[in-house]
């Protein structure tokens, strides 16, 4: 992968940052588990900025407008397959849309596993409390908040929608004691099985390791966690789509439908993998941030 130039890559961060109304850690404590980079933090940009060796978790909030905001939020886990992260078209784009609409967006850059497979749910499910826990500061409504994810990140947030408790009123911690259940999700081509016949071999290994252990394979094959707690879901993929197939999300969708739970599923012709806010494409999947403010609108999280 190229690495881009420093000059260069601090004019692309620095335009991105002063989009962005603020930047928290996300353990400003320290994380109560560790991981261990192969290198240094850095960004890379091919076309597609992406950030590598994740060690310290962030959230890049966008917030709209108080008299444009619908009160929503939308925690965003950027793809990558557990290895980096495709922080801009998968992340800090999806938040300025979302943005736009009167959402708040908050990018999650969680860390990655490197050999702890706990980490990234440890952080979705912390970020779900601290944005409910700044419900009253960001202006939103602290039962709209929801959680998006595109490919491997889409497997972080269906984690985080069947993994979810909803807090604990003894805690000492003030944050354990808000809920991590998302209000809904948006999952973009998403990662969603660990069954080695569906599941997205390369996200498998990144995240639990070479292993044939099906016990812990299948604590991450969401599909099987879906209840009646689970939230309701938006679903956008390509039916050309040869990285993840789109079995994944017609198997999670199906999983939903046995609750009755509130689905929305969209199989476009051609889009393949990856396309997220891509904006150099003519293809009709990247119209799905259009279908979603819609399904917004007929969920009634936003008007």
């Amino acid at each position: 992968m190229k690495k881009i130039t420093f000059a260069l890559f601090s004019l692309l961060f620095i335009s991105q940052v002063m989009a962005q109304d603020l930047t928290l850690k996300l353990w400003p404590n320290g994380a109560p588990n560790k991981n261990e980079a192969p290198g240094k933090e850095e960004y890379t940009h091919d076309g597609i900025t992406r950030v590598e060796n994740i060690t310290e978790a962030e959230l890049f909030v966008y917030l709209p407008e108080k008299e444009k905001s619908t009160g929503a939020a939308v925690v965003i886990c950027p793809g990558g397959g557990y290895w980096i992260e495709a922080i801009e078209h998968e992340g800090f784009d999806i938040a300025e849309y979302l943005k736009s609409i009167g959402v708040a967006g908050i990018v999650l850059k969680y860390r990655l596993p490197y050999g702890n497979h706990e980490i990234p749910v440890t952080d979705g499910l912390q970020a779900m409390r601290v944005v409910r826990s700044k419900a009253k500061e960001w202006n939103l409504d602290i039962n709209k908040i929801g959680v998006a994810g595109s490919s491997a990140g889409g497997h972080l947030a269906s984690t985080i929608g069947t993994h979810f408790d909803m807090g604990n009123p003894d805690a000492d911690n003030e944050l354990a004691k808000l809920s991590s259940r998302p209000d809904f999700m948006l999952l973009l081509y998403p990662v969603i099985s660990f069954d080695e016949k569906v599941g997205h071999m390369g996200s498998r290994i990144n995240l639990i390791g070479k292993t044939n252990d099906w016990n812990l394979a299948k604590k991450y094959s969401n599909e099987l966690w879906v209840d009646k707690n689970t939230p309701p879901t938006f679903f956008i993929l390509a039916d050309d789509d040869k990285a993840v197939p789109p079995q994944n999300s017609i198997e999670f969708y199906m999983a939903l439908k046995k609750y009755d739970i509130p689905a929305e599923l969209h199989i476009f012709h051609k889009g393949s993998h990856g396309f997220g806010m891509k904006k150099d494409s003519n293809l009709p999947v990247i119209q799905w941030p259009e279908l979603f403010k819609e399904w917004l609108q007929s969920m009634e999280i936003t008007k």
